[in-house]
């Protein structure tokens, strides 16, 4: 239950902070800027912080790994939509390095610890112009040690100390050399940042089969660290995909604080549409039928009684006859 409701306020908090701008520059200046966007082959820094016993035979298989999963990187910066074109750039990693490198940081920044890239400004200006880009993106892998603690496999020993790690990081940058974007992102939300491999374990069954209260750091061998960065990423039904897990979390996640809206194309420079005048009506358009009138209140004509004859009554009077002339009848008025 604790699990799902971290889980919940995570997708809550990942929803929240889409809405934000992840740039270094107003959002509709990237987009009105970066149409084409170069991305150069994955650096490998190997002067940084890379302690491993066998480093000399772990660096080309972390190049060629590398090497292998740059157009998943691509395809996943295609389908944003926020580019016209996504540009896979064909040169050689380590002399590309040296070319473009300025210096190198060591920074821990909101509680992320990571290695901070600065570049030749001219030396960008140059790439971008010769590859006809509008701005490039750099993606490096270097060594870290920094604290950290892991737990055994029954979850009740844990060692927490310093471990050498393998980390990513990411910036994309324009002609001038004006950090666009970058990777880890600070801006908006604080994005989860999570290492590339960690090079080292801690030994459990050996303490454990030996008694011992105190456990041994060991170094992982080079092909486990190749089967660790070849695992592929399982789909909801737990079916194995075609994508590598490792490396496909990480471009997920720089993916997620690029993508911007697709209404901030275009809008960095232009000006607001001008209110236009009104105008008549244009010939042969139907206009709006005006509005009656109330009609006046209607007074009802006095109307003249109609004389309805009085029906004859069936018991009338009947004529008499006159009278005979035997017949005596009384006077009615003076015979003088």
């Amino acid at each position: 239950m604790k699990r799902l409701v971290i889980s919940l306020l995570f997708v809550a908090v990942t929803m929240l902070g889409c809405a934000r701008n992840h740039f270094n520059v107003p959002t509709e200046n990237f987009a009105e800027k970066v149409k084409v966007l170069g991305i150069a082959p994955i650096l490998v820094d190997a002067d940084s912080d890379i302690n491993h016993t066998q480093k000399e035979l772990l660096l080309p298989v972390i190049s060629e790994l590398n090497r292998k999963n740059e157009p998943l990187l691509v395809s996943k910066l295609q389908g944003t939509g926020n580019f016209h074109a996504v540009v896979l750039l064909a040169d050689e990693p380590r002399q590309l390095f040296n070319e473009l490198l300025s210096r190198r940081e060591k920074r821990h920044d909101a509680n992320v610890e990571y290695n901070k890239y600065f570049w030749k400004n001219d030396a960008i200006a140059a790439y971008i112009k010769k590859n006809r880009l509008d701005a490039v993106m750099v993606v490096t892998v270097s060594g870290l040690t920094k604290m950290s603690k892991i737990y055994a496999s029954n979850l009740l020993t844990s060692l927490e100390t310093n471990y050498n790690f393998l980390i990513m990081t990411a910036q994309i940058v324009g002609s001038d050399g004006t950090t666009l974007w970058e990777y880890p992102n600070f801006r908006g939300y604080i994005s989860p940042y999570y290492p590339l491999v960690n090079l080292q374990y801690p030994d459990f069954s050996e303490s454990e089969a030996n008694k011992s209260s105190t456990t041994e750091l060991r170094f992982k061998s080079i092909d486990g660290i190749r089967r660790t960065l070849e695992m592929r990423k399982k789909d909801l039904l737990f079916r194995q995909t075609e994508e590598p897990e490792v490396y496909g979390k990480l471009f997920d996640e720089m993916t997620s604080l690029i993508k911007y809206p697709a209404d901030n194309k275009g809008k960095g420079n232009q000006p607001p549409p001008a209110a236009e005048p009104l105008k008549p009506a244009a010939t042969g358009m139907t206009a709006p039928p005006p509005v009656p009138a109330p009609a006046p209140a209607t007074v009802p004509p006095v109307e003249t009684p109609v004389k309805v004859p009085l029906p004859k009554s069936d018991l009338e009077t009947p004529l008499l006859p006159p009278p005979s002339t035997n017949e005596i009848v009384p006077a009615t008025s003076s015979t003088l």
